[in-house]
Order: C-alpha cells, then structure tokens, then sequence
C-alpha cells in the first residue's frame, strides 16, 4: 500500500502561524514559497526503499508561539550532560528552548548559538544569507515540506580566525507525538576557524506516531574546520527522515560523527560537497537496526576542488528482522583534478532474518584522480569467537568484544564522554546485551 504524504497546513494558516511567531516577510515567503513546492513535488527516491509505504502523515501540530526560556533542564537529559563555567548548551523540548548557556569568553569573541528562531529575529541578515543554502527546498517533497515547517533548531555562527576548543552541544527532546517536531541546524564557520558540534535527537513516552523530517545545513568557508557529531535515538513511534549536508571552501575541512540508533523506520543522507581546492572531508557513520526495522542510509561526497579528499566509514550491525540499504557515493566532477575519494561500508548480520545491502558507488568525470571502495556484508567471524573462546572468555562475551570492535572506530570518535557512553549502552540495549 501506498501512504500518500498530506500537507499538514494550508497556505493562508501557515502565513498567519509566521506572523503570530514575529517572523520577518522574508522568513514568511520562504516558508509559502516552499508549501507550494511540496505540493507540487514527488517524495525522494532512495536505492532500494519504497519510501513511499512509510508512513509519513503524522507531522503534528504547528505551534502559533515559542514558549519562554525556563533554564531548567528536563530530569530524562540529566545524565547527558555535565555543566560548568565554560559549557556550551542549548536544550529543546517538542521544539521549545527549555536552557540555554553559552561561555561568556566564547560570546565575546562574538559567537552566536542560539535557537534558530531567536537568531532570526536578532541576527537576520546573518540567517537569510544561508538558510536553506545548502539544502534547496526543491529538491523533493520531504525537503520543501521541511523549509515551509521548520520550527525548533540551532543557529551556531563561528566569526573569523576564532578557535573553539570545547563541543557546543544541542540536544532536542521529544515527548509529545502531537506537537511538530522538524528542527533545522545551520552552522556557518568563518574563514579560518575551528568548532566541533555535537547534538542529540531523544524521545520519552511518546503518546502517538510522527514524523522526524529534520535538517542540517554547514557551511565551512576557507581554511576553517568543523567537526559535526550526531546521535539520534528515537523511539519505534518516530519515523525519522534526516538530511544532513555541509559545503566545504578552499583548504576547509568537515568531519561528520554519526550513530543512527533510532527504534523506528529511518533514512538520512549525509552528504559533503567539496566546492574548494584542498577541501576535505571525514565520514564515520554506525547504525543498529532491531525489531522489523527499515532503514537507509547514505553517505556521499561530490569533489568540485583540485587536491580536495574525502574518507567514507559506514558500519551497521543488523538484528531479529531488521533490514538495511547502506550507500556510499564517491563523485568526482571533471576538473576536480588530484582529488582523492575513499570508502568502506561493512554490514555485519547476528540474524538469519536481518538482511543487509551495502552499496559503493564511485561516479567518476575525471582522469587524474585517486579514488577505492570496499564493502562487506556477513554474518560474525567465527575464527574470532573461536580465538576468544580459546583464550578462556565464554561465547556470548567473545560475540559483544567483536561487535564493539566492529563499531570502535566510531564509537570512539565522539567528543564528549557523557555521549560517548551514551551511545554505548544504546548499542548495547539494541543488541539485547
């Protein structure tokens, strides 16, 4: 059967829920413009996934106003974080900013991170330059209904030259199915400086079905480096559709850290554009399916830039009857002389029921370049457990040291503890260990 995707909200609603909110006529006719296209528009294609039997009806209900910064941290996100005088912290709930702190040495140098919707207001120049810059509404259906509903989301502005040694950290909390929950991230990473982001999607006792159609927008201009790591633990009522996209300058760099633990269906893209020379990208990417899961993920690099480089690393493990579509795309434009790209995308399946499809794709339009994939998709090694269980460790626990080696080189990434242990036990609960 096919779900057919409804707009949520006719034209003239959505113009008088913008004005209620105090968002300027630009802000409004983006919004407008971009509803007009989702209707007009057909649903993403994805390698080998019938997108169009999701179910992606349940977008909840568009709020007319933000409620009021309480600074009280919700109890279900105590243990994420740990705060002091130089944390950087901003916490939504169902889209409402519930805390928000950032250093005041790192707001002096004058960076900006704030909620999207306060950075619209206060720095708006500064948004419309590049909100949906990178990701174009008219792209598909899902894309333009996210750039007409957004609510929610960061706004994270590095100026020039400023070096940031400590994550920024987001994390977006759901626990109410009935209210819209589409966050939108932008960064924008000045000439020359440094900053890692780390965000965390959670639910809690959710009371219905919906939809996560999310959205995260980098721009990384010359000589500047971002670091981008993202954990996103949904529950089974959450369908999750997530694009993230970053364009990389001259001698800039991203690194994207990612580990896909949601409980329901789930699809992203993840995707680097190396517009500049010496540009350069790194893409660690895990995911855990369970349950009778559907998922696909891709990660994808398109070389504009001579001597610009990229690094693919994507590793799932599949469990009971979950399946998985795991793609990497390496495309290299002609021109793009001396551009190296690389990928590896591994499944490893502990059922006779998870089925798993990796898929490496190199697209290639120029000839000096340097470019290699590899994938895997398999059951545990046996010689590995049979090497454990002879040093004198019993099976079971010879099974979890082989997974968690398998997804070390992610897991291992993450810039801060809290999340790191985090998405430890996240895998741990997926695999029923």
């Amino acid at each position: 059967m096919t779900t057919q995707t409804v707009l949520p909200v006719e034209a003239e609603q959505l113009k008088q829920l913008s004005a209620k909110r105090g968002e300027p006529d630009w802000l409004t006719d983006s919004r407008t413009k971009a509803l007009q296209l989702a209707a007009e528009l057909e649903l993403p294609k994805l390698e080998k996934t019938r997108i169009d039997r999701w179910d992606l009806s349940n977008f909840g209900t568009l709020a007319e106003a933000r409620g009021e910064h309480t600074q009280q941290l919700p109890d279900s996100i105590q243990s994420l974080v740990e705060l002091n005088e130089q944390s950087n912290l901003l916490v939504q709930r169902n889209a409402d900013t519930v805390f928000t702190k950032l250093a005041p040495e790192l707001a002096s140098q004058g960076v900006i991170f704030t909620d999207l919707e306060t950075a619209v207001r206060e720095h708006g120049d500064l948004v419309k330059a590049h909100l949906h810059s990178v990701i174009k509404p008219d792209e598909n259906r899902l894309a333009a209904l996210h750039a007409a509903l957004w609510n929610g989301g960061v706004f994270l502005y590095v100026p020039k030259n400023v070096v940031i040694d400590t994550p920024l950290q987001t994390i977006f909390l759901l626990d109410d199915a009935s209210s819209s929950f589409t966050p939108h991230v932008l960064i924008v990473a000045d000439t020359n400086s440094q900053v890692t982001y780390v965000d965390n999607y959670i639910s809690v006792n959710l009371n219905g079905n919906i939809v996560h159609n999310g959205a995260a927008e980098v721009v990384v201009k010359p000589g500047a480096k971002v670091q981008f790591a993202t954990v996103h633990h949904l529950a089974e009522q959450a369908t999750d559709v997530t694009y993230r996209r970053a364009v990389v300058e001259n001698d800039g760099s991203i690194e994207w850290i990612i580990g896909e633990m949601n409980n329901g269906d789930s699809a992203s893209e993840t995707l680097s554009i190396l517009k500049g020379n010496g540009s350069n990208s790194d893409s660690k990417v895990i995911a855990v399916g369970s349950g009778k899961q559907r998922l696909n993920y891709t990660t994808k690099a398109v070389h504009y830039g001579k001597s610009s480089n990229s690094q693919m690393i994507t590793r799932a493990v599949m469990r009971e009857e979950a399946t998985a579509i795991i793609n990497g795309i390496t495309k290299i434009e002609k021109g793009a002389t001396k551009a190296d790209g690389q990928q590896t995308e591994k499944v490893l399946m502990l059922s006779p029921k998870a089925r798993g499809d990796a898929n490496p794709i190199l697209l290639i339009d120029e000839d000096d370049v340097s470019a290699g994939h590899a994938a895997s998709v398999g059951q545990v090694n046996p010689e590995q457990i049979y090497y454990l269980m002879s040093r004198g460790i019993t099976r079971a626990e010879a099974e979890r040291l082989v997974i968690y080696g398998f997804l070390a080189p992610v897991v291992s990434d993450i810039p801060l503890e809290p999340l790191q242990k985090q998405l430890q036990g996240l895998v741990e609960r997926k695999l029923g260990q």
